[in-house]
């Protein structure tokens, strides 16, 4: 099963400091064991929501926000793309990337099997 899983951070990302040198390799190491393992498809994080726009259409009008966004839960820090064979092995792996990331949550979604784009 493919999946994507979202990282919401608790911290605001926007004054949020860069993670430290023991954190980095903690996730370095977490995200190595993942493609070895082959069960990582793609995963990155993201730039603080300053750095971003919302697009939206409501009733046929088009409206543009520049970050940073007030909801700060809402805004997405972080994602992967995993192949797994089963949602119960996603929450494990979701668990475990929390505790390296910190607070915070990650949603599960599984995704179509077969991929909308295939790069060639």
């Amino acid at each position: 099963m493919r999946m994507i899983m979202i990282y919401r951070p608790e911290e605001d990302m926007e004054t949020a400091g860069p993670p430290t040198p023991e954190n980095m390799a903690a996730m370095g190491a977490f995200i190595g064991e993942m493609a070895e393992a082959g069960v990582l498809l793609a995963a990155d994080g993201l730039l603080p929501s300053s750095k971003g726009a919302k697009v939206r259409l409501a009733k046929g009008k088009l409206s543009v926000t520049d970050g940073p966004f007030a909801e700060a839960k809402e805004v997405i820090g972080g994602f992967a793309i995993v192949q797994l064979p089963s949602m119960e092995e996603a929450v494990k792996v979701a668990e475990r990337f929390l505790k390296i990331a910190g607070d915070g949550e990650s949603e599960i979604r599984q995704m179509h099997d077969a991929p909308a784009f295939e790069r060639n």
